[in-house]
């Protein structure tokens, strides 16, 4: 006689009464109710509730020694649940299934974290990942990760893309963060680096002619955590030849709906574009959160011959005085107002300014330096109403609109301003090239040394470089980068005049990107591309508060795991053969 294959306990309906099935999971609950024990069993597809009867003297004696977490195996019949004992929370509540046989596969010690509840300690989840990982938000956010992955496959396969795979194990080069270093035995003194990303070999695959490629890549690099980074990631990795800026973006916007459709939502296409100075100067931020107003407003030229010192000097010094005005905030109390004076200067300003619009006019210690018509005009500029509150910060241009950046977000989550059920797509395009490092004393690429200039700024390269813009791109969703790419540099002599800009001496180009200038001398196309975070996309997705929800085994804030014990220390056997010594 054939045996019965396993059925999933979560895929059991109404329309199952009657079948006999076979279930193996883990028990979730047990509950001893007059006599009858009930049983909620749980695997990856659900829960489904169990009844073991008395009567069966054997089983019911084996089911009083079940305690949550065994693992076991029943078969029983599928039968509907009787009236008024139907659960409508779970997908199974409408059936029960009665156990004829039993069987425990392995039992269970008392779990250290609650399966059934939210747990609080996060580093007691990540000692006990496995365990964590039964939890069914956890399950969900796996299932979905998986879920995009396969989307993305199969709609960059059906677009003509070839899934290719780049090294793990390649030679450090300079690209911002610090790379992960592992010693070579074979080569002793040597040292591989763990990539921080594909850049050169997706675009040595350009080279290559193969003009359609794409990797769910894993990445690594050493720099200081946050909730949305992990020394190692995955990202989405993209790039085409034979492409400008529109077709890249058009590509992923359509690739966008099909993966928002997957958690129910829409995003308006084309989406919006805003370029990196429209956002800076209206949001302070170069990835905007667009679901609440609060956008920056430039007053410079309306306090520039005001009778208060600050304004007027920061002017003349060559500053600039821009400010937000916060609906229905006058009647802030003053530790309201000196907190938030606090946090400005947490932020980077030398102070912060207000001025409140009451019902008998303009009130602030520094509406006496004013006129009435210059009161006026700030407060018509900036769109004040009575009952509004005006900020203002004087600084360098660059610090007033980074600290109201940072200040709006504050105000905007504090007044609970931000409709959380809004999703706001948007692209930032026209970065700047390059930005100057006031401790280095020299340029930096704002995203890598192999992005192309805009074709118009060419001529700026060496004598004005930090004017020239980049074809490059960010794709941002509520406030947070999911990704971003550029059109890159394909000819050999634009790429020496950028390595030139950024410092970075002919030999010293040749030393670490003599094999990328080479190439480019062999025909290379023209080609761009991009990455996507994927751990912060899915994140997203599954409005997790942090990566780490994401991803089966994350590392903690400081880079270690609490599973393995990982980072560790090795023998002296190891060491040896890897011509290493450890200093005390």
């Amino acid at each position: 006689m054939q045996s019965i294959k396993r059925t999933g306990a979560g895929e059991l309906r109404a329309t199952d009464a009657g079948k006999t099935v076979k279930l193996m999971g883990w028990v979730h609950r047990r509950r001893d109710h007059g006599g009858l024990i009930f049983i909620d069993l749980r695997d990856r597809s659900g829960l489904v509730q169990l009844v073991v009867d008395p009567q069966l003297e054997e089983i019911f004696l084996l089911a009083e020694k079940l305690r949550s977490e065994f693992v076991i195996s029943i078969q029983g019949q599928v039968r509907i649940r009787p009236e008024g004992t139907v659960n409508l929370k779970l997908k199974t509540g409408e059936v029960e299934v009665l156990v004829e046989s039993l069987e425990i596969l392995n039992e269970s010690k008392t779990p250290p974290i609650q399966l059934d509840a939210e747990q609080s300690d996060e580093n007691l989840r990540l000692r006990y990942r496995y365990l964590d990982l039964r939890r069914q938000p956890m399950q969900e956010n796996i299932i979905l990760r998986h879920r995009v992955v396969k989307l993305i496959r199969d709609f960059l396969d059906t677009e003509g893309f070839l899934e290719i795979e780049s090294p793990m194990l390649t030679r450090s080069t300079p690209e911002g963060a610090r790379d992960y270093l592992v010693p070579s035995r074979v080569h002793p003194g040597d040292f591989y680096a763990l990539p921080q990303s594909p850049q050169l070999f997706k675009q040595l695959l350009m080279v290559s002619g193969m003009e359609k490629y794409f990797q769910i890549a894993r990445c690594f690099r050493d720099e200081d955590l946050r909730a949305d980074r992990q020394p190692e990631f995955t990202q989405v990795d993209i790039e085409l030849s034979f492409v400008e800026q529109d077709d890249i973006l058009a590509l992923m916007e359509k690739l966008m709906v099909q993966i928002l459709q997957l958690v129910g939502r829409k995003a308006q296409m084309p989406l919006p574009r805003l370029t990196y100075s429209e956002a800076m100067e209206r949001f302070g931020s170069d990835r905007p959160d667009l679901r609440f107003g609060l956008e920056l407003c430039n007053v410079t030229e309306l306090v520039a011959d005001s009778q208060f010192g600050v304004f007027a000097k920061t002017v003349a010094s060559g500053g600039q005085v821009r400010g937000i005005c916060v609906p229905e905030a006058s009647s802030f109390t003053r530790r309201q107002l000196d907190d938030l004076v606090a946090t400005a200067q947490e932020f980077g300003a030398k102070g912060l300014a207000w001025i409140a619009l009451d019902e008998d006019g303009f009130r602030s210690p520094i509406t006496k330096f004013f006129t009435t018509e210059q009161l006026e005009a700030i407060g018509e500029r900036m769109g004040g109403k009575t009952g509004d509150l005006l900020i203002f910060v004087a600084d360098k241009p660059q610090v007033t609109m980074e600290v109201l950046g940072r200040l709006r977000l504050e105000l905007g989550k504090s007044l609970n301003l931000i409709d959380e059920d809004r999703w706001e797509l948007l692209w930032v395009v026209d970065f700047p090239l390059l930005q100057y490092d006031e401790k280095e004393k020299r340029y930096q690429a704002v995203h890598h040394p192999f992005t192309s200039p805009r074709p118009e700024d060419l001529e700026l390269l060496e004598t004005d470089p930090g004017q020239v813009r980049a074809q490059a791109y960010d794709l941002v969703l509520n406030g947070i980068e999911l990704g971003g790419g550029s059109i890159r540099i394909h000819r050999r002599e634009l790429q020496e005049r950028m390595f030139s800009a950024l410092n970075i001496s002919p030999s010293e180009a040749e030393e670490k990107f003599g094999f990328l200038l080479e190439a480019f001398s062999y025909g290379a196309p023209p080609h761009g591309g991009i990455a996507l975070g994927l751990d912060r996309l899915i994140m997203l997705l599954a409005a997790a508060p942090s990566i780490r929800d994401v991803i089966a085994f994350p590392k903690t804030q400081s880079a270690s795991c609490l599973l393995t014990g990982a980072p560790s220390s090795v023998d002296a056997r190891q060491l040896r053969e890897l011509h290493l010594n450890i200093k005390e």
